[in-house]
């Protein structure tokens, strides 16, 4: 253990006390909040089925009414896991119901369903309900006044990862000259005074060239004592500014949440905890399993920094083919419309069938399938699986066309590859799935 021991040292627990707190709150308001604002009506009781991960299609059993208490009990998780009441409980159920609906829908996912996740399985390792919470006033759990170095530096560390990795993502064509940008922003330039800044060359490219400078300093300027309180600022106005135009969720939220986590524990103290010091002499909290922990986090790590390379392995720009981009901290780096028809014939069958999506599908599902090789090759399999139980031994061939970033239509899939009858690569590249003309 003795290359982990500096993992081990223990420190104040007075921030990630503050982190469990307003972290819970937010995962009560993601559980509770798609409820009420109908989003978990939109997405789970309002289709005829969700176009899951690829391999967990068994999640479409959360299809209906049912998906309501799903997310009851997420918004129950978060408040146990805000108070620290049956933390440890709290966090596995919590953990266990997010990957459930992460991996059971993908029309609507977002970056910070996956970020969510990752926190979620690091706070099942980490003691953070030991500091003010219900589980100590209870007895449940011996009160610490400091916690392992990693209970904080692992949440820290990946918000690191998530940040630079995501600042090298758009250093690409699209997004250097301001085209992505551009096409974001445009739908927001209604009127007024909006339309004059949003469309502005200028601010364009700041905004361009200023995500990228964030992305890759915020995480150390946090991190320095010097440079931290000019970085929360700066975050704040970032983050609201992404909320509030963008409407990206939880996840401008989260971050401004996980940057308590680098202040200094006597700033924490002094704000949120009536200013009382650390106690001397301190009660630590020791980790009952250390080299369990230590090999847990290096694994964790190691995932971390080779999953977002992914799109480098496959050939072409995963912006366009898809291929590596989940998972990659690929963040609103393309804006992609188009259109698809499925050619249906089996020997069965008295002509061909045309069949297009936007006709059976809901519009959001219908908008989404084009742009999406894996969800075209998806409802090429449950459109495979209808007809077989009509007594039809299909071919299903894809005709579709995307642009990307406002560029002209091109061909994405292979139209004379019949998608019924060929499997999926999960881990190589689907020749089926067209490189763009430009090779972008």
């Amino acid at each position: 253990m003795s290359g982990f021991q500096f993992l081990h040292r223990q420190v104040d627990a007075a921030p990630l006390a503050l982190y469990r707190f307003l972290m819970g709150l937010l995962m009560a308001a993601e559980g509770f909040g798609a409820i009420m604002t109908g989003w978990v009506k939109a997405n789970y009781v309002d289709v005829p089925f969700n176009f899951t991960f690829i391999g967990f299609e068994f999640l479409n059993v959360l299809i209906g009414p049912q998906a309501y208490v799903i997310y009851f009990l997420l918004g129950v998780a978060g408040l146990c896991i805000a108070l620290g009441y049956r933390y440890r409980i709290a966090v596995a159920v919590y953990t266990i119901l997010w990957a459930v609906v992460y991996f059971g829908q993908k029309t609507s996912y977002n970056n910070h369903y996956y970020l969510l996740l990752l926190v979620l399985i690091l706070l099942n390792v980490i003691p953070a309900h030991v500091n003010r919470s219900v589980d100590v006033k209870q007895g449940r759990v011996s009160n610490a006044d400091t916690v392992p170095f990693y209970a904080v530096w692992s949440i820290k560390f990946l918000l690191l990862i998530v940040y630079v990795y995501a600042a090298f993502a758009k250093v690409y064509p699209d997004w250097l000259d301001g085209t992505t940008v551009t096409g974001f922003l445009a739908h927001k330039a209604d009127s007024g005074w909006a339309k004059e800044l949003f469309t502005n060359r200028s601010f364009i490219l700041m905004i361009s060239y200023g995500g990228i400078l964030f992305d890759l300093l915020v995480i150390p300027a946090l991190w320095y004592k010097r440079t931290r309180k000019v970085a929360f600022i700066i975050s704040i106005f970032f983050h609201l500014f992404n909320s509030i135009v963008f409407r990206i969720g939880i996840f401008p939220y989260m971050m401004l949440i996980t940057s308590v986590l680098y202040f200094e524990p006597k700033t924490i103290r002094k704000l949120f905890f009536k200013g009382k010091p650390l106690p001397q002499p301190a009660t630590p909290w020791i980790s009952p399993r250390p080299v369990l922990t230590n090999g847990f986090l290096a694994a964790f790590m190691v995932i971390m920094l080779i999953l977002p390379l992914r799109p480098w392995y496959f050939p072409g720009s995963s912006n366009w083919t898809e291929e590596g981009h989940r998972m990659s901290w690929r963040m609103m780096l393309r804006a992609k419309s188009g259109h698809i028809t499925y050619t249906i014939t089996a020997p069965t069958l008295d002509e061909k069938i045309m069949w297009n999506p936007q006709d059976h599908l809901p519009k959001k599902m219908a908008r989404k399938v084009p742009t999406r090789p894996d969800m075209i090759w998806q409802y090429a399999q449950i459109l495979r699986e209808d007809f077989a139980k009509q007594g039809h031994d299909v071919e299903i061939y894809a005709n579709v066309w995307v642009s990307l970033n406002g560029r002209p239509m091109a061909r994405l899939i292979d139209r004379d590859v019949d998608l019924a009858n060929t499997p999926w690569n999960y881990f190589s590249h689907n020749p089926w799935v067209l490189q763009h003309p430009e090779n972008i």
